[in-house]
């Protein structure tokens, strides 16, 4: 049976946000997120909606906050270069053990990885056209969204796009993750900790109706599929 999945399970913790998690499940963590995203996040609808129209009219830049073993910024690097599109990349995370291992695991992409905080940043002067997270916002609390929210606001200033994806928590959610990656299990997720933190993740995020509560003015909820979330902010002259 399912957890109980009412409310945010605020006190659960991910293995992998652990310091002294195992290094080797660490990093095999990471390198299977690819896989994993390729399937729930859908980058190819980021990049189709909301990264090519952009950089079909110039070069951009592109930050990309908690990015983990940087698998999504790679698969936009990809997807640029086949397009023939310019854009500079960034990969944000404040958890070092994270970028040493996706800057050793580039291969050529040419993404900036770098170990630092949303407010360094915004300290720095730095602007982006378009600021972007995945499964972020479930791992912060409420004092931290906040300030994710406002670092990111101030990052993209009044011309640039911020977009938010993480999970819609539900039962269904829970279960359908809980059956299609129990065959898994043993093999290509075994030495991972995507398992184990997936549930916890599901546990610990939001219903739409709660990030709604939660999100500045200015910001918009959509609700995507499979058990998708995205927390928006338009570019000034595109807001209604």
């Amino acid at each position: 049976m399912p957890p109980e999945l009412s409310a945010r399970a605020v006190g659960a913790r991910e293995l992998m946000d652990d310091p002294g998690a195992d290094r080797r499940m660490l990093e095999r963590t990471y390198e299977r997120f690819r896989l994993v995203n390729a399937v729930v996040s859908r980058p190819e609808l980021l990049y189709r909606r909301d990264i090519r129209p952009r950089a079909r009219r110039g070069p951009i830049s592109i930050l990309d906050v908690g990015a983990g073993g940087g698998d999504l910024c790679r698969e936009l690097s990809r997807r640029l270069r086949r397009d023939g599109l310019a854009a500079s990349i960034t990969a944000l995370d404040a958890d070092d053990r994270a970028t040493t291992w996706a800057e050793g695991h580039d291969d050529g992409a040419g993404v900036r990885y770098r170990c630092a905080h949303t407010s360094d940043l915004v300290r720095e002067g730095a602007v982006f056209d378009v600021v972007v997270s995945n499964h972020l916002l479930h791992h912060l609390t409420a004092a931290e969204l906040s300030g994710l929210l406002e670092d990111t606001d101030w990052l993209a200033g009044d011309r640039g796009l911020v977009v938010h994806h993480d999970i819609a928590r539900s039962r269904s959610a829970y279960v359908l993750f809980a059956a299609v990656t129990w065959p898994f299990a043993g093999n290509l997720l075994a030495g991972s900790f995507i398992r184990d933190d997936g549930l916890t993740s599901i546990r610990r995020s939001y219903t739409a109706e709660e990030l709604s509560a939660v999100a500045p003015a200015g910001w918009a909820v959509r609700r995507g599929m499979p058990a998708r979330l995205e927390l928006r902010r338009e570019p000034l002259d595109a807001r209604p």
